[in-house]
């Protein structure tokens, strides 16, 4: 049977351990639940595996995680202590971690293999949502510490022709994050970033979209929006992995916690 090429996804997943809290924190999560629920309808085929690019895990080279059951890793804080008991059972995907090294290894890059890394929480949050059953295997791939775009880009690249193989590939970020300001004076600055993304992405020229992205923090507000950019860069890897795909905004919200304007992304079709 031929396997036809998967979309790929960057997604905004949202803040702490949302889907196991009540109250205004899930409510305000309640469109994003939405979003991610309806990943199993937009990519059409059930994985074979999905790769996944958090905006959790950084590492001097890239990495990835080779645990045939990754355990939780419970990054967050301040939360109820239920939240750090909770499980996504998905087995890990060793051999597909040897097969992404070979691929990332092929463009110049050095990968580390790390056997005792588990599933943080921009992996296991979205994915207990958009597949609560925990039967699709899932890898993880680090970030790269330096955060350059253009790296991230030409590592997703590499990765492009595991989406001709059944794999999904989802960078879990936030396309805002900047949470400790939210509030009304973020409404226009995060609008203004969030705007200046959905032009970006939506460009039908995919050479600018390309430019534009390596160059990101020239957009508007861009570092009112990420002070810090890992939240980001998962985008850079998605979109290097289907450069020549249009892009769609699968998720927008522009009163976040009342106040941020978000969005997620896929980039192809099924």
């Amino acid at each position: 049977m031929t396997l036809r090429t998967l979309p790929a996804l960057y997604i905004s997943h949202g803040g702490g351990p949302w889907p196991w809290l009540d109250g205004p924190m899930k409510d305000a999560h309640e469109q994003l639940a939405v979003s991610l629920r309806q990943i199993p309808l937009l990519v059409g085929a059930t994985p074979k595996a999905v790769l996944m690019i958090s905006a959790h895990w950084e590492e001097p080279d890239f990495a990835l995680m080779t645990h045939a059951h990754p355990p939780m890793l419970y990054d967050y804080y301040g939360f109820p202590e239920s939240t750090y008991r909770v499980k996504y059972p998905a087995p890990g995907a060793p051999l597909l971690a040897e097969h992404v090294q070979g691929l990332l290894q092929g463009e110049g890059f050095k990968v580390q293999l790390d056997s005792a890394r588990g599933f943080d929480h921009g992996a296991f949050v979205p994915m207990a949502v958009a597949y609560p059953e925990a039967n699709i295997p899932v890898l993880q791939l680090s970030l790269k510490q330096g955060f350059d775009p253009k790296e991230h880009i030409a590592a997703g690249r590499a990765l492009a022709p595991l989406r001709d193989e059944g794999v999904l590939i989802i960078g879990s970020g936030f396309s805002y994050h900047n949470l400790r300001a939210l509030g009304p004076e973020v409404k226009g600055p995060s609008a203004a970033f969030d705007a200046w993304l959905n032009r970006t992405l939506l460009n039908d020229d995919h050479g600018q979209r390309i430019a534009a992205l390596a160059a990101w923090d020239a957009a508007p507000a861009a570092r009112q929006a990420h002070p810090r950019e890992e939240h980001l860069l998962p985008l850079m890897v998605v979109v290097g992995a289907a450069e020549n795909d249009p892009a769609t905004c699968v998720y927008h919200q522009e009163d976040f916690y009342g106040s941020a304007c978000v969005s997620s992304f896929m980039l192809g079709s099924n």
